[in-house]
């Protein structure tokens, strides 16, 4: 018997979460040795030999052409800043208020959308952003002590996700997903090695944290495809509130693994921005059908 494609786009996304969960506690476990710049260049070359490794079992590397250069490095340049931001905001704030901040990166896409899209900015999407902005008021708390690095960390790296997203929907226009990763693997990987190495100091994972690098590379690039194929069978309406399950799982890993307080006004924050989340998507579904 086969299954509902809502089941089916549920245990895709049941991958897309462990993975997220997975890299946010690989990030946390290796930030005592290595810094964000050396994460994200060992990350990168993890992803690139997968990357290149499937597409040549694929047949897909013959596919690969050097077109939108110009796209794929102001893609990958803000997706690289986004994730050094992530990475550092991790060790620093509690998961679930890392995980609350980066929810509101779709509703920073409604911002943004019309000076990088030309998208029109409706009444129901002014309202999602900002049903968004009271949920970041409420999860950060803008007081001395509720602000810090880490809040900022995180809120500037919604933003930054935000811009990826909206160059990647200008990218698969023409280019393939495989072109695509290619370019993000292989563009991020020069962007570490540059910025780690920039002072002559890169360390080198010992073995004792090699498997959480590793674990960062699989479960980064797995994340993405588990959510891809999700959204491939269900709507944005079924995918996104299954992907809001994210933030009590990591709440959880966070008070086993780290002692975490669980935060009843991140998740207050959270549920205001996923609800300007669902607004929006409901609206936008609505018009296109």
């Amino acid at each position: 018997m086969s299954l509902s494609p809502v089941l089916r786009a549920a245990l895709w996304m049941s991958g897309s979460i462990a993975s997220f969960s997975a890299m946010a506690v690989a990030g946390r476990e290796v930030s005592g040795q290595l810094d964000t710049f050396e994460i994200m260049a060992y990350r990168s070359l993890c992803g690139f030999l997968i990357v290149i490794l499937v597409a040549q079992v694929t047949g897909h590397l013959r596919l690969i052409r050097a077109q939108n250069l110009t796209t794929h490095l102001l893609r990958n340049v803000a997706h690289f800043t986004g994730q050094n931001l992530w990475f550092y905001a991790v060790t620093v704030i509690p998961l679930a208020q890392v995980f609350a901040l980066e929810f509101t990166s779709p509703l920073w896409v409604i911002v943004l959308s019309p000076l990088i899209l030309q998208e029109r900015l409706t009444p129901v999407r002014a309202l999602a952003a900002g049903m968004g902005f009271i949920g970041i008021l409420i999860v950060a708390r803008p007081t001395v002590e509720g602000i810090n690095a880490g809040v900022i960390s995180a809120a500037s790296a919604a933003i930054f996700f935000a811009i990826t997203i909206m160059l990647t929907k200008r990218l698969t226009r023409d280019q393939s997903i495989t072109e695509i990763l290619f370019f993000l693997t292989g563009m991020q990987l020069v962007l570490g090695f540059v910025c780690a190495g920039y002072d002559g100091d890169m360390a080198l994972p010992d073995l004792a944290h090699l498997p959480y690098v590793v674990l960062i590379g699989l479960a980064g690039l797995l994340a993405h495809y588990c959510l891809t194929n999700a959204l491939a069978i269900a709507p944005a309406t079924v995918v996104v509130p299954i992907d809001f399950i994210r933030l009590p799982t990591i709440a959880i890993v966070g008070m086993a693994l780290y002692q975490e307080a669980l935060d009843i006004w991140v998740f207050l924050g959270a549920m205001v921005i996923f609800t300007g989340n669902y607004i929006n998507i409901t609206a936008e579904t609505r018009r296109v059908a």
